[in-house]
């Protein structure tokens, strides 16, 4: 590649409004793009090393706020308004009348059940009984492994090392708690130690790979579902027949056939969530304050579960297995994003799992709102009103 074609970059200081304006000048001259607006921003260039590289301005994302939604949470307790950055139009607009519903039926009841973030070291042997070996030699000595991994964390702890042999592999699942942080790089480095303990350790000789792919990094899997990944949170509400029929227009018994039909819908299809759209809500909180946009992948998947009561009130509830969130790190701590924790109280340590229920609430209410639509009629009508169809 020819020099006239690289990015230019700054050795000692590439995080500069300097720097960026050449990049932007850079870009202009190579593609004919302005960047007029990319290049407007307020915030602090000296806030982004670790957020990005090869800074060239700012993407302004609409941000909208839906609610209040009442939550009855052990770590969210209250009214909370929700903010959503989004570009389609009636969503921030959908989950507020979700929450209103909620409101009008006593709150939503959030519950965090767990929480593990994975790395997956696969370990290969001459043969499978060396692997199987190995393993039963892992389970003695994890008190060793646990110390090890934890010299290069004050926050990380290893809770426990699920295993599976596969031929002459040794697939490891290190699963540990990460405090208020989202975790992946605290985990990866954790286990690298670990790996090396292991590699210096081990009755059996070794050699690994750090990621055997089983900690399914930033990609959908049926074994978080079962085994949780990030936090698993669940909220739950009951629906009364009454509320439901006034705001919405719809009866619990159609919403309850209608909530059985979908769920046959995504099993055929083979859908990670068989709610009406749960990563609609997660992406739009998401991306407003900070959070890992590929953690979407894993955080929308789920399960919309639901009861009829004898008094025609609807039981209903969204089981997220494998919500990553964090209020320490990444991107939660540059400007805008730190803004928009605040709002909800979510900023910095001792507030994850606080974040975790209000996102479980958020995607219930979105997911109360959309089925009732769907039913009533209301779905295109809205979009044709508010939306991208006007």
């Amino acid at each position: 590649m020819s020099d006239d074609m690289r990015i230019p970059r700054n050795a000692e200081n590439d995080h500069t409004d300097e720097m960026a304006k050449i990049r932007r000048d850079f870009i202009k001259e190579k593609t004919g793009a302005e960047l007029e607006h990319t290049g407007q921003y307020s915030i602090d260039t000296a806030v982004l090393p670790g957020n990005v590289e090869n800074f060239i301005g700012i993407v302004q994302m609409p941000v909208g706020i839906a609610g209040p939604v009442h939550i009855d949470g052990e770590h969210a307790n209250g009214h909370f308004y929700v903010p959503m950055a989004t570009t389609e139009g009636t969503l921030v607009a959908s989950y507020s009348r979700g929450m209103r519903v909620i409101n009008e039926c006593g709150g939503v009841k959030t519950t965090v059940v767990e929480g593990w973030m994975q790395r997956a070291p696969a370990f290969i042997f001459d043969n499978a009984r060396q692997a199987r070996d190995f393993g039963i030699w892992v389970t003695e000595n994890f008190d060793k492994i646990k110390a090890a991994a934890e010299t290069t964390t004050s926050v990380g702890k290893l809770e426990h090392i699920q295993q599976w042999s596969v031929s002459k592999t040794k697939y490891l699942r290190f699963n540990y708690t990460t405090g208020d942080a989202a975790g992946q790089n605290m985990v990866g480095k954790a286990t690298l130690i670990a790996c090396e303990w292991i590699k210096a350790n081990s009755p059996i000789p070794c050699f690994y790979m750090l990621s055997g792919n089983m900690d399914t990094d930033k990609k959908h899997s049926h074994l978080n579902m079962l085994h949780s990944r990030g936090k698993r949170v669940i909220a739950e509400i009951v629906l009364k027949k009454e509320v439901l029929a006034s705001v919405m227009k719809v009866d619990t018994k159609m919403l309850a056939g209608a909530t059985t039909l979908a769920n046959t819908g995504a099993h055929m299809a083979g859908a990670a969530y068989n709610g009406p759209h749960s990563a609609n809500g997660i992406a739009s909180v998401y991306i407003a304050t900070g959070q890992d946009e590929a953690n979407v992948v894993e955080s929308h998947a789920g399960m919309l579960s639901h009861q009829l009561l004898d008094n025609g009130d609807l039981y209903m509830s969204v089981t997220l297995p494998s919500l990553i969130v964090a209020t320490f790190g990444g991107g939660t701590g540059l400007p805008t994003q730190k803004e928009c924790l605040e709002i909800m109280g979510c900023v910095g340590k001792g507030k994850a799992n606080k974040f975790a229920e209000i996102v479980a609430a958020t995607v219930l209410a979105g997911d109360i709102s959309l089925g009732c639509a769907v039913i009533a009629g209301h779905w295109v009508a809205s979009h044709d009103k508010m939306g991208r169809n006007r």
